[in-house]
């Protein structure tokens, strides 16, 4: 039945799908109707950063914005999930359409642009959930808030999701709100982190809970930057990286419809950057600072090609999209 209802969405457009699937798994996750997409795997913990995950197999954020289906994605078997990225005020995001699919290839053009209903309704979704696992909360800025002031907006969002996250991602490398990865560069970027590494200091005073903070990065990234940038979170003390966000490279897709939408890429096509990326950021780090690998992730031997390059978790979203729950479960079980 599952398999029916994604080969039908597969085949509308790609929004109204996403918006569909988000709100049947909202209205279902929590009646017999989730034994549709649950998925039984596993447990396979690992700590990573203090915090235990269930199994080394996540969701990556961008698929559940407003944390409106925890739970279903919980019952699909991830070892962890990821929601956002959230903004302080709700947005709308890019005029539509924003979303493109590559079938070819299995792959996915973005420009959204962090739409979401602000941090404060997704609280109220996190507080909602009966989810116990390992919850990344991803926050960013308002596109209409200045690149001098990002930080402000960064700092509203940790304050508030802070006691519900067990991990909390600053996403400074989407490329579809403008100016936002020059937060990803030298002074900029070493002012950004020593704010939020002070603000952290302070709501672990006040929740007696230590909450780490993941920087996610871009692809599109030489190894002299991904060096500098390895070399800011060493000093700003950060607790890990996740690497990476989507690519605005289209080398891979040239030549197919919809290929030269503006936006981010994803999928499959994007797993020698993503794998690129972690190796050198694996070998900058020299294991102080734990990895997260995304992007790309298919199967069971790119999953494990990004931890043997120095990921200690994995997340899917493009494949997720195409391959439905049995994936999760393939990948568990296969690492």
């Amino acid at each position: 039945m599952y398999d029916l209802i994604q080969n039908i969405l597969l085949k509308c457009e790609p929004e109204k799908s996403h918006d569909f699937s988000i709100k049947w798994l909202h209205r279902t996750q929590r009646t017999p109707l989730a034994a549709l997409y649950r998925e039984r795997t596993p447990d396979k913990p690992v700590t990573v950063a203090g915090v235990t995950f269930r199994n080394p197999v996540g969701l990556a954020a961008g698929l559940d914005k407003n944390g409106e289906c925890i739970d279903a994605f919980a019952a699909m078997g991830f070892g962890f999930i990821e929601v956002g990225t959230v903004t302080p005020r709700p947005q709308a995001g890019n005029p539509k359409p924003r979303l493109f699919r590559l079938p070819e290839k299995n792959a996915i053009i973005n420009r959204m642009g962090f739409n979401n209903k602000g941090v404060d309704y997704l609280v109220e979704q996190v507080k909602a959930s009966r989810y116990d696992g390992a919850l990344g909360i991803n926050i960013g800025k308002n596109k209409d808030t200045e690149e001098a002031n990002a930080l402000d907006d960064y700092l509203i969002c940790l304050n508030k999701v802070y006691q519900y996250a067990s991990y909390v991602t600053i996403n400074i490398s989407s490329p579809n709100t403008p100016g936002l990865r020059n937060l990803q560069y030298g002074e900029a970027l070493e002012g950004l982190l020593s704010g939020l590494k002070e603000a952290q200091t302070a709501l672990t005073a006040t929740h007696k809970k230590y909450v780490p903070l993941f920087i996610k990065i871009a692809p599109d990234l030489n190894n002299e930057e991904v060096d500098s940038i390895a070399a800011s979170l060493l000093k700003c003390e950060m607790d890990g990286v996740i690497a990476t966000n989507t690519t605005l490279g289209r080398d891979a897709v040239a030549g197919l419809a919809h290929a030269e939408e503006a936006g981010g890429l994803s999928g499959e096509v994007l797993v020698e950057q993503s794998q690129r990326i972690t190796a050198q950021l694996s070998k900058a780090l020299d294991g102080k600072l734990p990895i997260i690998g995304v992007g790309g992730i298919h199967d069971v031997a790119s999953a494990k090609a990004r931890m043997q390059a120095g990921a200690q978790l994995v997340q899917v979203y493009s494949s997720f999209i195409y391959q439905g729950p049995a994936l999760v479960k393939q990948l568990v079980e296969g690492l």
